[in-house]
């Protein structure tokens, strides 16, 4: 990936978490953007989400109502002739790796219990 690319996608993951704390709607100002990941020409990006409420299709379609404004802000401070269309997406690897430290909790949790009694696994 080109560092032009890299750059840009950095600026506009910036200005959108800007932009979004500045909405006065707290469930979209509660959204945290995890990655933007931009075409080549800058046409489209996908913005990833996290959100920790559980109506995540309402909130996607808020964030989609909400893009005019969002472009629009981005325009205003980034000095770009164009800005890209914003897709949202739900970011799930957060979820996976905190299902994944549950999971390793618990394996540490039940190989640190002592074996009952008559289940000694060396002898």
């Amino acid at each position: 990936m080109s560092i032009y690319l890299e750059r840009t996608q950095s600026l506009l993951k910036e200005l959108l978490i800007e932009a979004l704390s500045s909405l006065e709607d707290s469930r979209i100002s509660s959204v945290s953007i995890t990655d933007v990941v931009c075409s080549r020409g800058k046409y489209h990006a996908q913005v990833f989400i996290h959100t920790d409420i559980e109506d995540k299709a309402q909130i996607l379609k808020m964030l989609r109502r909400a893009q005019g404004i969002l472009r629009e802000y981005v325009l205003s401070n980034s000095g770009w002739y164009k800005c890209p269309r914003l897709e949202f997406v739900i970011d799930e690897s957060m979820d996976r790796v905190q299902n994944l430290e549950r999971l390793f909790a618990s394996i540490a949790e039940q190989s640190v219990k002592p074996n009952k009694p008559g289940m000694d696994i060396d002898s």
